[in-house]
């Protein structure tokens, strides 16, 4: 564990760092000073904890398995009241409890091997402390009532205070992302932090925006009526949790199938073993690196996942399946077909798009073809009775100007110096 932590990256230590720091003052604070309002710790501990053990059954692209835990603990932090009467619990009481009920979950969940990264308990902790480091002084000190009263003010005010805490969030999932694309000792740039960050602020218009709602809802009903609240609006959170994991099966599924299609290929022989998988792994890479969005490089990864459909109207296989060295009609004429196929199979129109204008001069392609162009290339050229990976990427950058766009093939050495670890998933 140690040996781990210290290879990790200076960003992803400084996080872990700040959450043991807080993790250790809230509970030795807490210890030494006595809980305030115990009732009040124990409910939202409990509902932190429930909503913590919800990771099981979590899908691989959910960004926020834990919403009810995140809103619970996000709404502990912004309480200022219950029933009424004001609360005296202050930040490090807060953190404590948070801390607390990550641990207790975690218990179960690491037997089974599906608790919460060390990265992700650290990010969630560090962002719930800092929204009661914002709200917990200034409500306790009768500030927040003398400047914003009870009224629209105050709930402008915790809309605010919401966003901040969504925009600290967020920078620092993007931070713990870009330390992941930099294996430990590795000299080479790291993945650019602005495409990241903004797939995070994207993130927040789907289940971020509903955990923060729900936490700001879950204080303030329980300033008006009591704990009693917390168990009805935990409600419509679940259900958004429900759905949204129902939604996330649908996309799983449905990439599932149209990488099995595109494993056609392979099967009927006409491309080697694993060729679809590692352009769509590396396409996804480069395109991050040169900063596509979310949904562009989902197009992307689809694209470079079928970029090779078309080679099943041919008579005669390509040995070893490298389209890169036919004549440029030909490679033109097994795009065309791929598109066709492509858009008889349902999948978004943008990703026939992509198929057919691979084969296309590059200046007159999208983005995301030259992209597959450049990577399917590349792949191609390292087989075995070819050149190999040095010679490949020479090979390409000789053919910058002419067949592939410079920054793509220098975006594909820096993703390629960075190694495996530069290939993240983009959900």
């Amino acid at each position: 564990m140690i040996r781990r932590w210290a290879r990790a990256a200076p960003a992803t230590l400084g996080v872990r760092g700040a959450a043991l720091v807080i993790a250790a003052a809230g509970l030795g604070h807490t210890l030494w000073r006595g809980v305030h309002e115990p009732g009040h710790a124990l409910a939202f501990g409990a509902l932190i904890t429930i909503g913590e053990l919800a990771r099981w059954g979590a899908l691989p692209g959910e960004r926020e398995p834990a919403p009810l835990g995140a809103a619970g603990a996000l709404a502990y932090a912004l309480l200022g009241r219950s029933g009424g009467e004001p609360t005296s619990h202050g930040v490090l009481q807060v953190a404590a409890v948070v801390a607390a009920a990550q641990l207790v979950a975690s218990v179960p969940q690491v037997a089974r091997d599906a608790g919460p990264g060390a990265d992700q308990a650290a990010r969630r902790l560090v962002t719930v402390t800092f929204a009661a480091v914002c709200f917990q002084p200034l409500y306790n000190s009768g500030r927040c009532e003398d400047w914003f009263g009870d009224g629209p003010c105050y709930a402008a005010f915790l809309l605010l205070l919401l966003g901040l805490t969504a925009l600290c969030d967020a920078v620092l999932t993007a931070l713990l992302l870009r330390a992941r694309t930099r294996p430990p000792g590795s000299r080479a740039a790291p993945a650019p932090y602005g495409p990241l960050l903004r797939d995070e602020l994207r993130a927040l218009t789907g289940i971020g925006s509903a955990v923060c709602a729900t936490g700001a809802v879950m204080a303030l009903g329980v300033a008006a009526a009591g704990l009693w609240a917390l168990p009805v609006l935990c409600v419509p959170l679940l259900l958004t949790q429900l759905s949204f994991r129902r939604f996330t099966a649908v996309r799983t599924t449905y990439r599932q199938t149209i990488a099995s299609l595109a494993r056609s290929t392979e099967i009927a022989g006409y491309t080697p073993h694993g060729h679809a998988r590692r352009v769509a792994e590396l396409c996804t890479a480069v395109g991050r690196e040169m900063g596509l969005s979310g949904p562009e490089l989902t197009v992307l990864e689809y694209a470079a996942l079928m970029h090779d459909i078309g080679q099943l109207s041919l008579v005669d296989p390509v040995p070893a399946g490298a389209t890169a060295v036919l004549p440029v009609a030909e490679q033109r004429r097994i795009a065309l077909l791929g598109g066709a196929v492509v858009r008889q199979t349902g999948v978004d129109a943008k990703v026939a798009v992509v198929v057919e204008q691979q084969a296309d001069p590059y200046r007159e392609q999208p983005l995301s073809a030259r992209i597959v162009r450049a990577v399917n290339a590349y792949d191609d050229l390292c087989g075995e009775s070819l050149s190999g990976p040095l010679g490949a990427l020479e090979h390409l950058r000789l053919g910058t100007g002419r067949d592939f766009q410079p920054q793509v093939v220098e975006s594909l050495a820096r993703v390629l110096a960075r190694g495996a670890a530069a290939l993240v998933p983009p959900g």
